[in-house]
């Protein structure tokens, strides 16, 4: 008796990703893929996203994987439709974002023979994976089904980590691709539901703290040694870039155990937490400040911070320790004294009880950078608050204020995400998201409709007009998708961070080269997609119109006007402002 293995092989494949968490996945239309595709519709228990362009399929997915934690499943036909993938793999393998990569391919007899829209596909993306299987031609032979179920297994497993990235599953199927209506193969998976092998401990959803996730051992060497460092250097600095991985609860406890400020890049989550320097990004381009303040120590938890002038300061400290789960390196000013194997919340959550037993953690180092940040962040509020124009440090400002407090916000690269780091109020609670991994345009508008989806809250993101414009699948996708996403767009005709870059003392090419005005009515873009669009014109009301677009619901564009050429000046003015607020501080503080 025939029976049908191939639609075996795919409702497998699908039973156990969800069995493993999984609970999305982004289709691109395709013929080699149809198996798949129709076992995921079939199935039931998976959201199907479908979306044309399959670089911005990925990037749906990636905002997915961000905005939940947990991989979704993208899925593409052979050739280049594969190919298209490489731009969000890449980030989901540098910002160890999970993901589920499936390639449809022709069966072995008809690779390398011309065979239309077929590529090599065997290991297509080099390097930047978890795990790579090429898998065999699902077939009607002893041990399949096991071999079928952990497959499926495994690829959770391997995207989930640690660390969390990207894992590609290249499928050949043979024709023919439809059900046949014989039976199928019998694949029986486990009886109690649980996915065929299990792998833990497993990244929780996005809202949950590591705290409540995260084992409690940890080796008293490793402890010992933190605890030592701390002890010896009064002038250290706690510093935290995305992928933290540390409860602002374990966080407030290791600052006020240390008596060492902390440094929170917006996407750590840990900005509001007590002892965070909420305007550090302006006070290390003080050169006084910076020069009097140098750390002799630092504990870094997740990636650098976005600010480059802040992790130059950072890297005149002798006795830097970055801690990690597992060991990937990440040091690129090659300053560290060492790399710590461990979670970081239950490291931390132990090097504070043992300093909290000798200390009350206060020290007049923390206390000068609590005085310092204060003045700072009344300084650049002053000159913000004074511009009439709407500016972009003002519009990353109203943009985190206005945020409703079960909301998240996704912020584009280049400019944005820095006036974010540089100007925006602390939000506990408020999940800040970014593509921060090769730190792209790429994707900006699919990735923040896939926060969106995956997480069914509010969603706004924050971007310029080039990476809004540059994914054009995005926008065609949000039409179709279903999420509820603001865009807020800060319009200034073009790349605004080239300005700031020497570029911009080039006189013949810098506008055709760098700056590249896109020429395009943004406004006009979005409603030929189906945005709803707000025109903000005035700081005061950019408030007002994210929340009457939030109430709304659906799609939205807001856009923002500014000079590109004024805000140049705008940063310029903030930055002599808080230098001036902290000329009392450019003495080192006293020994305490």
């Amino acid at each position: 008796m025939t029976r049908d293995a191939l639609a075996a092989f795919t409702r497998v494949l699908v039973d156990e990703w969800v069995r493993g968490g999984v609970t999305h996945a982004v289709v691109a239309p395709g013929s080699r893929s149809a198996p798949l595709a129709l076992a995921l519709a079939d199935d039931g228990r998976v959201a199907i996203h479908v979306v044309i362009d399959e670089r911005s399929a990925a990037f749906v997915a990636v905002g997915i994987g961000r905005g939940t934690g947990r991989p979704a499943v993208v899925l593409t036909t052979s050739g280049t439709a594969a190919a298209n993938l490489h731009p969000a793999l890449l980030e989901a393998h540098h910002g160890r974002v999970p993901l589920i990569v499936c390639t449809a391919d022709r069966p072995p007899e008809l690779r390398d023979v011309g065979a239309p829209q077929t590529i090599d596909q065997v290991r297509l993306f080099g390097a930047a994976t978890r795990w790579f299987v090429d898998a065999e031609v699902p077939t009607d032979r002893p041990g399949a089904p096991d071999a079928w179920r952990e497959l499926g297994a495994r690829s959770v497993a391997a995207a989930v980590g640690p660390p969390a990235g990207p894992v590609h599953l290249n499928l050949p199927f043979r024709e023919p691709l439809l059900p046949t209506g014989a039976p199928l193969v019998p694949a029986p998976g486990r009886a109690d539901g649980a996915p065929w092998t299990t792998n833990a401990p497993r990244p929780a959803p996005a809202g949950v703290e590591p705290a409540a996730i995260e084992p409690a051992v940890v080796e008293p060497a490793v402890v010992d040694a933190i605890v030592e460092r701390v002890r010896r250097h009064e002038r250290g600095v706690f510093v935290a870039g995305w992928g933290a991985a540390v409860s602002p609860a374990t966080a407030q406890r290791f600052v006020a155990a240390s008596g060492w400020p902390l440094l929170a890049d917006p996407l750590s989550g840990l900005g509001a937490v007590p002892g965070a320097v909420h305007a550090y990004e302006a006070m290390l381009r003080a050169d006084g400040f910076a020069a009097a303040h140098a750390p002799t120590a630092a504990i870094r938890v997740g990636a650098p911070l976005t600010s480059a002038i802040a992790n130059r300061w950072l890297a005149q400290s002798d006795d830097t320790v970055v801690v990690g789960p597992d060991l990937r390196w990440c040091d690129p000013d090659r300053r560290a004294a060492a790399l710590v194997g461990a979670e970081p919340e239950p490291l931390l959550r132990s090097v504070a009880a043992v300093l909290e037993t000798a200390t009350d953690g206060r020290s007049a180092w923390r206390d000068g950078w609590d005085r310092a940040s204060d003045r700072a962040v009344r300084a650049q509020n002053d000159v913000i608050d004074g511009w009439v124009e709407c500016s972009e440090p003002r519009t990353a400002r109203e943009v985190v204020a206005a945020l409703p407090a079960d909301s998240a916000l996704v912020v584009a690269s280049s400019m944005p995400i820095r006036d974010v780091e540089a100007f925006a109020p602390p939000r506990a609670g408020v999940p800040m998201i970014a593509n921060r991994g090769v730190n792209g345009i790429d994707g900006f508008v699919s990735t923040a409709l896939g926060v969106a989806l995956g997480r069914a809250a509010p969603t706004v993101a924050l971007s310029g007009d080039l990476s809004f414009l540059h994914d054009g699948g995005g926008l065609l996708a949000a039409r179709t998708l279903g999420a509820s996403v603001v865009f807020v767009v800060v319009d200034n005709g073009g790349g605004g961070i080239f300005s700031f870059l020497p570029q911009a003392d080039l006189p013949h090419h810098f506008e055709t080269l760098f700056a590249t005005p896109p020429g395009a009515d943004l406004p006009a873009v979005a409603a030929v997609h189906g945005f709803t669009v707000t025109e903000v014109h005035a700081p005061a009301h950019l408030g007002v119109a994210i929340a009457g677009a939030l109430a709304a619901g659906g799609v939205h564009l807001v856009r923002v006007g500014t000079d590109r050429s004024r805000n140049v000046e705008h940063h310029r003015e903030v930055w002599r402002a808080v230098a001036s607020a902290l000329r009392p501080w450019s003495e080192p503080a006293a020994p305490g």
